[in-house]
């Protein structure tokens, strides 16, 4: 399931079933659909904070959030999501980095480290890994 809020979206490429009425969204506080396929709606993020992304399995979103629990040392009970940033989470730059290399061991794959920069939330590592994954 895709999300998409705050934000006035144009859908041209939609399939002919859905008549032109519905291909314009505007002035929604929340608008979900379904997405039936990853190719559908590639990764995308555009400012004003709308992100429509094909979200990662929930099975390597909770491996992700144990790692980082791990790595961090937090809690059991600590409040970890998709959304969480790690440096909310009190992450410095050497916590992700240890992150990372944990996410490497627990999923056999090797992070580049521009990618690695560029990650900053559970979500996006999980979404990272699973790209990797399927190569």
């Amino acid at each position: 399931m895709a999300s998409i809020t705050r934000a006035s979206v144009s859908m041209p490429s939609l399939s002919a079933s859905v008549n032109q009425s519905q291909r314009r969204i505007s002035g929604m506080n929340s608008v979900s659909f379904p997405v039936s396929g990853r190719s559908m709606i590639p990764s995308l993020r555009l400012q004003r904070g709308l992100q429509v992304c094909c979200a990662a399995k929930q099975e390597t979103v909770d491996k992700v959030v144990a790692i980082v629990k791990k790595q961090l040392a937090l809690p059991a009970d600590a409040a970890v999501t998709g959304e969480s940033k790690f440096a909310a989470l009190g992450a410095d730059s050497l916590d992700t980095v240890e992150i990372v290399m944990g996410l490497e061991e627990e999923f056999d794959i090797t992070v580049e480290e521009e990618s690695a920069q560029s990650i900053t939330t559970v979500q996006e590592a999980a979404d990272m890994i699973e790209k990797l994954v399927e190569k």
